[in-house]
């Protein structure tokens, strides 16, 4: 985790008003919605106040093709309405929807600045879906986040990647877990070394997600997929020894994580993987592709097996020890992440403090 600075100290101790504007929330499942709910609790808990823009506060209709996901529309009057309303002192904007470009709509035309994150590669995805080339959409998504004061991405290899892809103001926003709900349960794995081991997934059932990679391995034991998505009756098909869940949530999901042996992630285009840390909480190892996510989260840490190889990675991840997984996963605090996330936030107050200044001191500085 970055240190906090001592200039941005104030920001926890002053009650701040924060607009969240979002195009992903409930009853989507998915790591942006599990993080953005976890910050605005820690920060609320810190005594800020915070208003989320969510599609369930305009009129949806289902996302093409990802009948799960619900889109808003004539967003644009509404959005600038309630930003009004709520007067906040920072606007975030964490995703490159209707929502997202009618908060930014309006932040230009109010000459408000405002903050961006980037969690989720669409190009990439709209390149697995529809075949369309990845730079026409990373130029759409790179103009998006242009005018922003900082653009957060979660972690070093993701902003390296970005800078190369010519963003600008990129700050680091790491993520968190709430090991309070994911933790090693009592009795979960009893009886793992004389029983075949049970390999989870979880998350969405979706193509970018590479899951097939993971269902084709010949494996001992039983195979688990919690989530849903497009894909998920197509898969239940193909695949019909491997238990699909469906989406879990709460006490269910944390249940699930505990049970397993290993937590098997064949995704390459997450930019994070929050599920990792998840599982990691639980005492499951994970076994992935050395790949942006899991080389960020894990590394060369022995919590689990990164390998090109994903069988081999499986059987060598059951190797880790489970104390030591749930202990490398507290290193990953959300009091710390919120922080950084108010560290990078631009303030309103700041910049007309900063303007009155320079407006006050007409006189051109003496070198």
């Amino acid at each position: 985790m970055t240190d906090i600075s001592s200039d941005n100290a104030e920001r926890k101790t002053t009650e701040l008003r924060i607009a969240i504007v979002t195009d992903a929330a409930p009853p989507q499942v998915n790591g942006v919605v599990r993080t953005l709910k976890q910050l605005g609790k820690e920060l609320e808990e810190q005594g800020h106040k915070i208003m989320y823009l969510t599609p369930d506060m305009f009129r949806t209709i289902p996302l093409p093709t990802y009948k799960e996901i619900r889109i808003a529309l004539g967003a644009k009057r509404h959005v600038a309405a309630l930003l009004e309303e709520f007067q906040p002192d920072a606007i975030h904007i964490a995703t490159e929807g209707p929502l997202g470009l009618a908060a930014r709509r309006y932040c230009l035309k109010k000459r408000r600045s405002f903050t961006t994150s980037f969690h989720t590669r669409f190009p990439e995805y709209l390149h697995a879906r529809f075949r369309i080339p990845e730079n026409w959409t990373y130029a759409l998504v790179r103009r998006f986040h242009a005018p922003a004061s900082a653009v957060m991405a979660a972690t070093p290899l993701l902003i390296s990647e970005l800078e190369g892809r010519g963003f600008k103001n990129l700050r680091l926003w790491s993520r968190g877990v709430d090991t309070n709900l994911f933790k090693p349960k009592q009795g979960a794995k009893a009886g793992t070394a004389s029983r075949e081991p049970i390999w989870l997934y979880v998350g969405r059932v979706a193509v970018e997600k590479n899951i097939d990679a993971f269902l084709d391995l010949d494996l001992p034991g039983t195979k688990k997929v919690v989530g849903e998505g497009p894909r998920l009756d197509l898969l239940r098909k193909k695949y019909q020894t491997t238990e699909f869940a469906g989406a879990l949530f709460g006490e269910e999901l944390a249940k699930a994580y505990a049970e397993a042996d290993c937590f098997v992630f064949p995704s390459k285009t997450d930019t994070f993987g929050l599920v990792l840390i998840e599982a990691l909480a639980s005492g499951t190892p994970v076994a992935a592709y050395p790949v942006q996510g899991p080389l960020d989260v894990i590394g060369g840490a022995p919590v689990g097996r990164l390998d090109d190889d994903l069988k081999t990675a499986c059987l060598a991840a059951l190797q880790a020890d489970p104390d030591t997984c749930r202990a490398y996963a507290m290193n990953f605090s959300w009091q710390a992440c919120s922080q950084q996330f108010l560290s990078n936030l631009s303030l309103e107050s700041e910049k007309k403090e900063a303007t009155t200044s320079k407006s006050a001191d007409p006189l051109p500085a003496v070198s």
